[in-house]
């Protein structure tokens, strides 16, 4: 297992320069924007703006942070982009956001269309997830995470654990009231294994 920092990930710019994100984690290792199979990333949006297109790829969006957002679809009503309520889109739509007031931050989960398919969920409460899982982000409080294995890690707030070695069931328990957390699982197609699966 991998532990990720937040405050460690470089600030880049989005794709069409709009806007900055910090990548957790990129399916394979040092994949482009055009490459890569899944990736995860956090992004602050600090002004209204369109979003980058891309095409063949499935996203889901989560906002993190901030006043609220309004995702304007190409010629549909907007779309309320609520706390913690994941959103699922086409990466080649053309999407604006509107911000209802001061900047926001959200999670992104992307997916290449025919190679890849993945859920994001988001935890309050302790879990026992029946499937293994590919990527753990502590929103805020503190968990800690076990496998069938004897596995183990704890995550602090703003703190994201790649579980490329917990191929079973993986066992989830909240360490404070109020404490949230968002799971990531990934099947690539192409490859017809579990996507944390070593090579």
């Amino acid at each position: 297992m991998k532990l990720i920092r937040f405050e460690d990930l470089p600030a880049t710019p989005w794709k069409n320069g709009g806007g900055v994100t910090r990548e957790l984690y990129s399916y394979p290792a040092a994949s482009s924007f055009d490459t890569f199979l899944w990736r995860v990333s956090i992004a602050d949006v600090a002004q209204s703006g369109a979003f980058s297109s891309f095409a063949g790829v499935d996203r889901v969006i989560t906002l993190l942070a901030g006043d609220g957002m309004q995702l304007l679809v190409e010629d549909s009503a907007a779309v309320p982009l609520l706390p913690l309520q994941p959103h699922r889109f086409r990466g080649e739509q053309q999407i604006a956001a509107r911000l209802d007031g001061g900047a926001c931050r959200d999670f992104n989960l992307m997916l290449r269309r025919g190679a890849a398919t993945g859920e994001l969920q988001v935890w309050h409460a302790d879990q026992d997830l029946t499937e293994s899982c590919d990527l753990l982000y502590c929103v805020q409080g503190g968990w800690d995470v076990l496998g069938d294995q004897g596995e183990q890690a704890t995550l602090a707030e703003r703190q994201a654990l790649v579980c490329d070695d917990l191929s079973g069931p993986v066992s989830l328990r909240s360490l404070h009231a109020g404490s949230v957390l968002i799971s990531i699982n990934v099947n690539l197609q192409q490859e017809g294994r579990h996507a944390a699966e070593p090579s």
